[in-house]
């Protein structure tokens, strides 16, 4: 977070065939030993994350054109087949239509753009800290860890629906493991997020982040990071986090001020490598960025005082700028009577310059945008217009918070493009990203694992002979404002006061395999809108 802001699944427990016709029960202890011991060695794997889709019926996406973020160019009329969650074709219409069967499910986006789901690399999903100067230290005081965790749902869902299908949650404000917990949750589908890799507790030199101003007397009180002085303690904390779940460390290396120390960043290294876990390092200061390198860290996230040697140092060792330019951003935007001395205006001159020299000398570039307050979450693509504020073109934003997105969290063969074999995490949007990357924050259609998590872009779903298909919508699903909505409903819903939708028309049987008048098929979902949406 921003100076500047105040695997084991009980599925898995199952009978075992010994090969001779019987069965045996392997222990809970011996089944929890052998997972995690493969999950520690091979992290990256999908035995580390969520299981495939359920078996489904295929299904035909069609929509006007599909981006390939690679290339920068259209599939115009194009389709894509979806099977076992995964992308299994993409290629024109007229052509795929002919490879699925009868049984396919037909889901037809019209003019919509289709891109891959969208990755952000810094994210707070536990985060939802208030205004007031002791926000933070209020945050930890007053709310449990499992008010916490709920909280982190709530954003999880909100990222999800901006389209946001993958998140590197880098560091969890001072709520233990409980970005573990809603990782494994939305890995075991109790409730709908991104697919999310975790720093947990985050590591910093003794008193060198939040809450500070604390009185000395309250020596438990808790803080938002791990805090460690000397490099032993530094490789006692990344034991610790590895082995409580951390898919990756996050360090401060300076707030402020230079505050771990190049021994004690490198010790960090040293460990997560060892585990193949990647090390992100918040550095905010020439120094603190420079220290942070030598040490060997992956991610430099913000950088927003890196001059010119020190992007040359990252490009020279492959480090990635995750920059956050949003959060600053909307406090300005907030507040610009704040950001108005001499001192704010070169700190934002700084942030400019930056990502210039990091443009022109190639230094890789992922998305960022670090939210931690309840009225960020859900608004992660303003980063994609703060980076073309600062000189990258629509379709480099975009890379960054795809391809190069997916390499810096180690996933570029299961996401971040829309190619054969990857995941089926798609968007939809109507316009074109590539000239109007504004687009991106209206978000019309998004598909993770296969499944549709919102579609807003009011379109029936049909299978392969024309019949409008009944799939239950997610409960929560976005709602519409519009008050025909609510009085256009089927005869067999009459007598029950539900908003007509799928679900609703699935638990009072009214599935039926003849086509619905195109006024129904049609009809908005309604009901109240989530807070976070009306914000």
């Amino acid at each position: 977070m921003s100076p500047y802001l105040a695997e084991f699944n009980i599925a898995d427990v199952r009978l075992l065939n010994d090969g001779v016709g019987t069965m045996r029960t392997e222990s809970l202890f011996g089944i929890l030993c052998r997972l995690c011991g493969l999950a520690l060695l091979f992290p990256d794997s999908v035995l580390a994350q969520s299981t495939s889709a359920p078996e489904s019926p295929p299904q035909l996406l069609l929509a006007a054109r599909v981006l390939d973020v690679r290339a920068g160019s259209y599939v115009p009329d194009a389709a894509i087949i979806v099977e076992g969650g995964r992308i299994k074709a993409i290629g024109a219409a007229t052509a795929l239509r002919k490879q699925v069967p009868a049984s396919a499910k037909i889901i037809d986006l019209k003019d919509a753009t289709v891109l891959p789901g969208l990755i952000d690399c810094h994210t707070h999903l536990m985060a939802r800290i208030g205004d007031d100067p002791n926000g933070y230290a209020l945050n930890l005081l007053t709310k449990s860890q499992a008010y916490r965790a709920l909280e982190g749902a709530a954003n999880a869902r909100a990222t999800l629906e901006a389209g946001f299908t993958t998140v590197r949650d880098v560091e969890n404000e001072g709520s233990g493991y409980a970005d573990v917990a809603l990782r494994d949750a939305i890995n075991a589908g109790l409730v709908e997020g991104p697919r999310m890799r975790v720093a947990t507790r985050g590591i910093a030199a003794v008193g060198q982040y939040f809450p500070f101003a604390i009185s000395p007397d309250l020596t438990d009180f808790p803080t938002g990071a791990q805090m460690i002085s000397g490099p032993e303690e530094a490789r006692r904390a990344v034991r610790e986090q590895i082995s409580h779940g951390a898919d990756l460390i996050k360090v401060y290396a300076d707030w402020r001020n230079p505050t771990l120390t190049v021994a004690e960043m490198q010790v960090i290294v040293e460990e997560a490598h060892k585990a193949k876990r990647k090390v992100a390092a918040h550095a905010t200061t020439t120094e603190g960025i420079r220290n942070a390198i030598l040490a060997g860290v992956d991610s430099i996230e913000h950088g927003h005082g890196a001059d010119r040697a020190d992007l040359d140092l990252m490009k020279s060792k492959g480090v990635y700028l995750v920059p956050t330019l949003s959060v600053i951003d909307a406090m300005v935007a907030k507040a610009p009577n704040k950001w108005t001395s001499d001192k704010d205006r070169a700190f934002l001159e700084s942030m400019r310059q930056s990502m210039a020299i990091a443009k022109l000398i190639g230094v890789k570039i992922a998305d960022g945008s670090d939210p931690a307050a309840a009225d960020r979450h859900g608004k992660n693509a303003e980063e994609l217009e703060a980076m073309t504020r600062r000189g990258l073109s629509p379709l480099e934003a975009l890379r960054a918070a795809t391809t190069s997105a997916a390499e810096l969290i180690g996933w570029p063969d299961d996401v971040g493009a829309v190619e054969v074999g990857k995941f089926a995490d798609l968007i939809a949007v109507q316009g074109d990203p590539t000239v109007d990357i504004t687009v991106l924050q209206h978000v019309k259609f998004v598909m993770k694992d296969g499944r549709i998590i919102k579609n807003d872009l009011a379109v029936a779903t049909m299978n392969a002979r024309g019949v409008v298909d009944h799939t239950p919508t997610p409960i929560n699903a976005p709602a519409s404002k519009t008050p025909a909505a609510r009085t256009l409903r089927p005869a067999c819903l009459s007598q029950h006061p539900l908003p007509w939708n799928a679900e609703n028309a699935r638990r009072h049987r009214c599935v039926t395999e003849t086509p619905l008048p195109r006024a129904l098929a049609t009809i908005p979902h309604t009901g109240p809108l989530p807070a976070w949406r009306r914000s």
